[in-house]
């Protein structure tokens, strides 16, 4: 489906918020461009993401400063071991109905209810609290008795996971992860940022933030992503990407079935597409390229592979495994006549 003009204009405007967005994110936050750049896709594309990185590297900084450039409401919950699901979700309480005398159970709003969750240290919570909260991510509403509460549109749950602390936490299932569209690595700052965040986060400067998009608006750009261009030769190469990944599918990669013990599922499919989607209108282009879907690739799968025994004792990591994938697959031919035309 072509875009209309007035979805190519909107377009224009995207490719032109973006550029504002990363200005106002970067009087707050210093570097982490690849981070913003992945967390506004995932944002326009409908996806959640999972963060992980060590602690002390504004991962709530950053999320907290979207939620505030982008005009949504923000919510945090910090995870712990003895939180429940209705701590997330609410709960129905008993009250006195002024008018009628009578008691009757109101539903009291969890902190879910809001346009952007950040989920802090997910892992630190037990399985069913995790659930009831990557119920909501799915299905975009709340269940409480008899009643289902819808959630606000936009909803978008960023958590985040400490990846060297594992002692006393629950880590989140295959099947749990796969429900993030991406998998982002917050790395530590080069040295000339980390200078930089020594000045600005130890004086008495304040940036002013200017709201840039507001809910109405970003919920647009989420449907006119869904109606980027992508070329047949785009979907066959996703396709041989994630098939790839399967050591059980014939023709795969040696390393692939030694490494792999488990490849990515169909859902990697759709968020290599959609994400490759959202990165060309963030680009102010129309239509997809292969470099959209290898730029996506290392968010999309490195949760969604598992290693064996073998990699593990190697020291080989996902992202080593995805390195080596697109190395290894070869790009269509319509891409690999117009790298050699434009070289």
């Amino acid at each position: 489906m072509q875009p209309s003009a007035t979805e190519a204009e909107i377009v224009r405007q995207l490719a032109d918020a973006y550029s504002r967005l990363t200005e106002q994110i970067g009087k707050v936050i210093v570097g982490q461009n690849e981070v913003v750049e992945q967390l506004l896709m995932a944002l326009f594309s409908r996806g959640h993401c999972l963060l992980v990185g060590v602690p002390g590297l504004a991962k709530t900084l950053l999320v907290s400063t979207v939620a505030r450039i982008l005009h949504l409401t923000f919510k945090r919950i910090q995870f712990t071991p003895d939180l429940m699901p209705a701590d997330i979700t609410g709960t129905d309480i008993l009250q006195d109905d002024p008018q009628t005398g009578r008691r009757q159970f109101v539903f009291l709003r969890g902190p879910i209810f809001a346009n952007m969750v950040l989920a802090d240290e997910i892992n630190r919570t037990p399985p069913k609290t995790q659930a009831a909260l990557l119920e909501a991510m799915q299905e975009h509403h709340v269940t409480a008795g008899a009643h289902t509460y819808p959630l606000p549109e936009p909803f978008f749950v960023l958590a985040t996971q400490n990846p060297i602390e594992q002692e006393g936490t629950y880590p989140l299932p295959e099947a749990q992860l796969d429900r993030f569209m991406f998998n982002i690595k917050v790395g530590y700052p080069s040295r000339e940022e980390e200078i930089e965040v020594m000045r600005r986060t130890t004086s008495t400067t304040r940036p002013t933030l200017q709201p840039i998009l507001d809910g109405e608006q970003i919920l647009r750009l989420q449907e006119v992503v869904r109606q980027v261009v992508v070329a047949e030769h785009i979907f066959q190469y996703v396709a041989d990407l994630v098939r790839a990944t399967r050591p059980r599918e014939p023709g795969v990669p040696k390393f692939v079935a030694e490494m792999v013990g488990w490849g990515a599922g169909p859902r990697a499919c759709q968020y290599l597409i959609l994400g490759g989607k959202a990165r060309a209108l963030l680009h102010g282009r129309l239509h997809v390229t292969t470099e959209d879907i290898r730029a996506v690739a290392y968010p999309v799968l490195r949760h969604r592979l598992v290693t064996t025994f073998h990699a593990d004792a190697e020291g080989v990591t996902t992202d080593d495994i995805i390195k080596r994938l697109l190395q290894t697959i070869p790009l269509p031919q319509e891409e690999a006549a117009a790298k050699v035309l434009r070289a």
